[in-house]
């Protein structure tokens, strides 16, 4: 089982007191994760109970989003991902990725993208739903592993409605002893200790309105995310992040796809 850290006296969330989808797959992969992380998580007050939100977790193992998704779902809300549009035509797989409610991945020309995330954005308003997106967008380039540059695919669908959806910084420590990067799998020692850390919700007062969709808006409310996550980053591993994220491209490295060494 996972330990949470609960602030005092929180209620239980909708997601959680009414049977779902989730239920079920919750009692597999719960379980399964337990087996190989000892998951503590904090910072739980900062997750609305109930309401639309964006959850924008650090990225270095390809083990972290179950990690991510079990500590969502101990928090009292619905893990849900944006997921690759392509995956949603695959049978079996595209029904269960719709019934659990998961984002597709625009991918597509700039203006069917930008409606696309228009409507995306509406639809978590108008059913209060979260969505967790990773913004680097692939595993970290970072020799270090602290949290590269960032896409601008979180604040996009934050800002896209107009309405206030918060962007919550998250960060991960310790998935790594379970799958290093592009690494494999340890089934032993089991229960590793992972820590999850959700932040409070990052002030993107200064990049709403009229202008927030611009790309240079964008660019600079996703860094001030990225910022906050790394310093969440920096406080699990009692170090101080670096002043500027790590960009691929300035050394010579793809920014999506397998790091090769």
């Amino acid at each position: 089982m996972t330990d949470v850290v609960p602030p005092a006296r929180r209620r239980a969330s909708p997601e959680k007191t009414r049977p779902t989808v989730f239920w079920p797959l919750a009692a597999i992969i719960v379980p399964a994760v337990g087996w190989f992380a000892k998951i503590e998580v904090s910072g739980a007050e900062n997750v609305p109970i109930e309401g639309p939100y964006v959850i924008a977790p650090n990225h270095y193992s390809e083990f972290d989003p179950l990690i991510v998704a079990v500590a969502t779902w101990r928090v009292g809300r619905a893990p849900r991902f944006m997921a690759k549009e392509s995956l949603f035509r695959v049978p079996v797989l595209g029904a269960a990725l719709r019934a659990t409610g998961m984002v597709p991945v625009a991918r597509a020309s700039s203006s069917a993208s930008a409606k696309q995330t228009l409507q995306q954005s509406e639809d978590l308003v108008t059913h209060g739903r979260g969505v967790i997106v990773y913004p680097e967008g692939s595993l970290t380039r970072d020799p270090e592993m602290w949290p590269m540059r960032g896409k601008t695919g979180a604040v996009r669908l934050a800002l896209a409605s107009g309405e206030a959806i918060p962007v919550i910084p998250a960060a991960t420590w310790g998935v790594q002893q379970i799958l290093p990067r592009y690494g494999k799998l340890r089934f032993w020692p089991p229960r590793r200790r992972v820590r999850v850390v959700f932040g409070p919700a990052t002030d993107l007062s200064a990049y709403a309105g009229a202008g927030a969709k611009g790309s240079a808006n964008l660019i600079a409310a996703t860094d001030a995310v990225m910022a906050d996550v790394a310093a969440l980053l920096g406080d699990l591993r009692g170090e101080q992040a670096p002043a500027e994220r790590w960009n691929p491209a300035a050394h010579g490295q793809n920014e999506t796809g397998r790091l090769e060494s």
